[in-house]
């Protein structure tokens, strides 16, 4: 004689949240392959814009000890 049975509502409420859960893993793990694409791609584009806008200096620094010459108009 069994202490408790398992009806057929029971069995289907186990069922339905075991899917319920598996989908919940499912997309879990798919949000978290999107998230590491998304951020490898944002890193690619950081590399590749610091790559572009480097700083190139225009002319050489003028030494300490030499001013340049001062121009005026008028």
């Amino acid at each position: 004689m069994p202490i408790a049975r398992i009806t057929g509502q029971g069995l289907a409420a186990i069922a339905l949240s075991v899917a319920l859960l598996w989908a919940c893993f499912i997309g879990e793990r798919l949000m978290v392959r999107h998230a590491l694409a998304q951020r490898a791609q944002v890193m690619r584009e950081l590399h590749q814009m610091r790559r572009d806008h480097r700083a190139e200096p225009v002319s050489a620094p003028t030494p300490p000890g030499q001013h340049p010459t001062r121009v005026t108009v008028g």
